[in-house]
């Protein structure tokens, strides 16, 4: 569970609007800020952020040892542990700090888009078939376990190779599958051995399991192309039947986080690091501390990816009974990306280590790291709404490298807490609305269902529009939601 340190009460930053979109809280602000702050956003954004500490917050992680250029926060941010979710920052390698709470207790939660051949029209009367089998065929909510459970080795071996262990030692997916996941699937700095007892016994058996929370698969329909040309080089049409699967490292990378947090919160004073908020526990990334942890991320991260991985093979057989072995019902990644992680990346010619908590890798064109088939276009990027609201794709710009650290943000953003959301909303009632708009409901629990409600986040269109007015990303296309399956 996270806990919240209180902080005494700060005066209210002072915002200059540097550029389309982009605003910036400079060092004059307060003493111990080592870069400035930045937040992409508009007025009624900020606003918005003013309403909680996710401001504060952000100031908080300039004060952070090695950080480099800024901190920036993305239109969705809105308070978290330590850093703000929607957050990014860059340590200057080798000695800049790595934070747990800059990546979050979900390691690369994150979101895989699944594009079909079909058109909605064609399967509109199967659908609340289609997503009643998908219930069926995939546990849910928080502590369910999977078909999938794995031997002390194998899941080794998802932890050290990721999905490339999962398609070419389990046969559960394609080659093709590989050149369409971000880092392919795997990240090579992973080390199993760094991974506790604790994580392992909490993760084994939950490969191919969605979780609670805001994670979520929903069966969409394109409804705008905003870029033709973009978007046929990504596969999507008008009337597309799509799905997006959106969830994490489940326990294992919760207690990862967990272990470290604690680990790095005994190494501060032998690193002579003072810490506005002991939510930013962090190591140099050069300390023992640092590397053990950044390999037990990068394993979890696979972990993840594995996950999405079983996850997209579940959905596949569903597919194949409901639909049949047709090659336009077959679900094909369009890509996948994560949104709660760490990566080595260089910027002006220095390795920074990018903390990204709540956002998204935005890449622009030419970049090696993106598949050769979107090379030429930059990375798509998704944004999810909320399960009443539309989700975009995007691909990056070359200059969102300068703006954001080549970052986008990752969706929507919560308004209100879970608590003030089952305050305010009746779960039954918001079932029946969204069914009354055609929106197909697969949620066992009310409860969970009213704590996910649209109103508790922001306008995902508002949140879209100052990333691309920003340019960080173009915008391609509009999908919206046809059926949700939810813990």
């Amino acid at each position: 569970m996270e806990t919240h340190v209180e902080v005494p009460q700060q005066p209210a930053p002072v915002l200059r609007h540097i550029g389309p979109a982009l605003y910036e809280i400079d060092t004059g602000f307060r003493a111990d800020m080592r870069v400035p702050a930045r937040i992409v956003a508009d007025e009624e954004l900020l606003r918005q952020m003013s309403r909680d500490r996710s401001l504060i917050q952000l100031v908080n992680v300039t004060t952070l040892p090695g950080i480099h250029g800024f901190a920036i926060g993305m239109p969705d941010m809105h308070e978290g542990y330590g850093f703000p979710v929607g957050g990014v920052a860059g340590t200057l390698l080798p000695d800049g700090v790595i934070s747990p709470g800059g990546i979050g207790f979900d390691i690369n939660c994150g979101v895989r888009l699944l594009t079909t051949g079909l058109l909605h029209e064609e399967v509109k009367g199967l659908l609340p078939a289609l997503a009643h089998e998908l219930a069926r065929s995939i546990p849910t909510g928080y502590g369910r376990h999977g078909r999938l459970a794995l031997s002390p080795d194998e899941l080794d071996r998802v932890l050290d190779e990721g999905v490339p262990y999962l398609v070419r030692g389990l046969g559960l997916g394609s080659e093709e599958d590989l050149s369409f996941i971000e880092a392919g699937g795997h990240l090579p700095g992973a080390d199993a051995a760094q991974v506790t007892v604790r994580a392992r016994e909490r993760g084994h058996d939950q490969l191919g399991t969605l979780g609670g929370g805001n994670h979520f698969i929903e069966l969409q329909r394109v409804e705008r192309i905003d870029d033709a040309a973009l978007a046929s080089t990504l596969g999507l049409f008008e009337g597309q039947l799509t799905l997006l699967i959106h969830t994490g490292s489940r326990g294992l990378g919760h207690q990862v986080c967990t272990d470290y947090v604690r680990q790095m919160d005994r190494a501060l004073a032998r690193e002579g690091i003072r810490l506005v908020d002991r939510q930013l526990a962090c190591a140099p990334f050069s300390s023992q501390e640092g590397r053990e942890y950044y390999a037990a991320m990068c394993a979890a991260a696979n972990f993840a990816w594995s996950n999405r991985q079983v996850l997209t093979h579940r959905v596949r057989e569903v597919f194949r009974r409901m639909l049949g072995p047709r090659a336009e019902a077959w679900p094909r990644v369009l890509y996948d990306v994560a949104h709660n992680i760490a990566k080595v990346e260089t910027y002006g010619g220095r390795q920074l280590c990018v903390h990204r908590k709540g956002a998204t890798r935005a890449f622009g064109p030419g970049s090696p790291e993106l598949p050769a088939a979107y090379r030429d276009i930059g990375q798509p990027v998704f944004i999810p709404g909320s399960m009443g609201t539309a989700s975009f794709v995007l691909v990056g710009r070359s200059q969102s490298a300068d703006i954001s650290f080549s970052s986008a943000c990752h969706g929507a953003g919560r308004q209100l807490s879970r608590a003030a959301a089952k305050r305010q909303v009746v779960g039954a009632e918001l079932r029946k609305e969204l069914q009354a708009r055609g929106i197909h409901v697969e949620c066992p629990s009310n409860a969970e269902l009213a704590e996910e409600a649209p109103s508790a986040y922001k306008d995902v269109d508002r949140v879209v529009d100052a990333v691309a007015t920003a340019g960080i990303a173009w915008k391609v296309a509009r999908l919206v939601p046809l059926a949700v399956l939810k813990g």
